[in-house]
């Protein structure tokens, strides 16, 4: 039982906020010290754990290529494109991405999009930049995380429903393992990844619904903060004239 204590050292080191990567090391290594392996052995245990799950962490290797994407102008350049096609607001144009999340996961291709890929050096700033060429100015800062809140939205909603169309995708093959071996059922990837096209449907009609409608919430807000400026501003004048 005293091996456990690892996981107190979880969920203490994740309550007070935490380096989620050192809390889980010291949980390890604490696992390990207490469960009587050597030293040698707990370095050991690391590096083969690593070894066979590597390629959960080549996202290591894509975020300083990014880095240097976004340090040399790529959100520049994706901010000048969608500055020259005027007519796609924010809403269609996350609505599009949405729909091409979607595709490309349908197919398998889930780590083509994401957060860190995609979203933030390119499909934000587009995003941004498509809502300030409408309002012909700069985007306050609370309204700069909205639209950058919706984009990951999209990326997010997209992946999920678009995945589990795919017959190969972990999610299928998850369930249909587990059905089949506890209630001795005969569910094929196939059938699971058919029903899955309904609900990634009413997902992309929902969301896409909600994306469009965005445009009209920046136009209220962006007008209520322009007047909130002037009478400020007004304020302002006043006060100068009073002195």
């Amino acid at each position: 039982m005293i091996v456990l204590l690892g996981v107190l050292v979880v969920i203490l080191g994740f309550a007070t906020r935490r380096n989620p990567l050192l809390v889980v090391g010291a949980a390890g290594i604490i696992t390990g010290l207490l469960g009587k392996l050597s030293p040698q052995e707990v370095l050991a245990s690391f590096g083969n754990s690593f070894a066979s799950a590597r390629s959960v962490t080549v996202f290591v290797i894509t975020l300083p290529v990014i880095g240097l994407l976004e340090r040399y102008g790529l959100q520049e350049q994706a901010r000048t494109l969608i500055g020259k096609l005027g007519k796609l607001t924010t809403g269609r144009f996350l609505t599009l991405y949405l729909l091409i999340r979607q595709l490309t996961a349908s197919v398998g291709l889930t780590s083509i999009g994401g957060p860190a890929q995609s979203v933030r050096p390119l499909i934000a700033p587009m995003a941004e930049a498509a809502a300030e060429a409408k309002a012909g100015r700069p985007l306050p800062q609370k309204l700069r995380e909205k639209v950058r809140s919706h984009a990951s939205g999209a990326d997010t909603i997209g992946v999920f429903f678009g995945e589990d169309c795919f017959i190969a995708i972990g999610s299928i093959l998850l369930i249909t393992g587990f059905v089949n071996s506890t209630y001795d059922q005969h569910l094929e990837p196939l059938h699971l990844a058919l029903w899955a096209i309904p609900s990634a449907i009413c997902a992309f009609l929902i969301h896409g619904a909600r994306l469009l409608n965005l445009d009209r919430q920046l136009e209220r807000e962006l007008a209520v903060t322009a007047a909130e400026n002037d009478l400020a501003a007004h304020a302002g004048t006043r006060t100068e004239d009073a002195k």
